[in-house]
């Protein structure tokens, strides 16, 4: 593996999923994505296939199914959104215990709930076999712009700067006592918030004067190791968006 900056999604490990080039399920996962998408609502079956799919890459992976399932709380926003969809639709009705739920509704959230749910997971399967180097990598090496290559690489990073210097501006004000609770946090927290953006922004005024200073013209350096990859590797990589693709294909024929 190469190294880099490695993100809290990615997981330690050796196997087929982390060896394999970076380009190549990059290829694989947005396939798949689109293949999930595609697949009609009605066909229940065909997305209990496509989760079949994604618990077999994550076993390759060796990508603990409890690590999936907590990354997976993101979605929740969208989930509960989904679940009013059957009480707000219009359209027949029909009574579950009592309470009369919109078919197309229910429908729609379903549609939400399962396609957010698969599509997420597989690109929690990416991250966690893949680091941030080697996504940009992959990125690169399927000709995207490198001003997107670069600027996805500094936001991921700078995140990560952003969320460390909070938490030393959060232990800084509970080292001084401050217990600032209701009203009288809002004032606190829109000047904590205001010196966030001033040390952000000259952080990276600084860090590119540095990069200046060094030779830097406006494209990134490679920060990954070249892995070209072999017929087997993308052979094998498109065997996971083929599969999904066949599925929604069946899906589409008996629907």
């Amino acid at each position: 593996m190469s190294g880099g900056h490695a993100h809290g999604l990615y997981v330690h490990a050796r196997s087929p999923l982390h060896d394999a080039a970076p380009h190549c399920k990059v290829v694989a996962a947005l396939a798949f994505v689109v293949a999930v998408v595609a697949t009609p609502r009605v066909a229940v079956w065909a997305f209990a296939a496509h989760a079949v799919v994604v618990a077999a890459a994550a076993r390759a992976g060796r990508v603990p199914a409890p690590f999936v399932a907590r990354r997976l709380t993101l979605e929740l926003p969208f989930v509960a959104f989904a679940l009013l969809l059957p009480f707000v639709g219009g359209g027949p009705r029909v009574d579950v215990a009592g309470v009369a739920l919109s078919v197309e509704g229910s429908w729609a959230a379903w549609n939400v709930v399962a396609k957010a749910t698969l599509t997420t997971a597989a690109m929690i399967v990416l991250g966690a076999t893949t680091t941030v180097a080697d996504v940009l990598h992959g990125l690169e090496r399927l000709r995207a712009p490198r001003a997107a290559t670069a600027i996805a690489g500094f936001m991921i990073r700078y995140a990560d700067v952003v969320t460390g210097e909070v938490r030393r501006m959060r232990l800084a004000r509970a080292a001084r006592c401050y217990d600032g609770r209701g009203l009288r946090a809002a004032r606190a927290s829109g000047a904590t918030l205001a010196t966030l953006f001033v040390r952000s922004f000259e952080r990276g005024e600084r860090v590119h004067v540095a990069m200046l200073s060094r030779g830097f013209s406006g494209v990134m350096p490679p920060v990954a190791r070249e892995r070209p990859a072999s017929r087997a590797q993308w052979r094998a990589a498109l065997s996971v968006p083929m599969a999904a693709a066949v599925v929604c294909a069946l899906a589409w024929s008996v629907a």
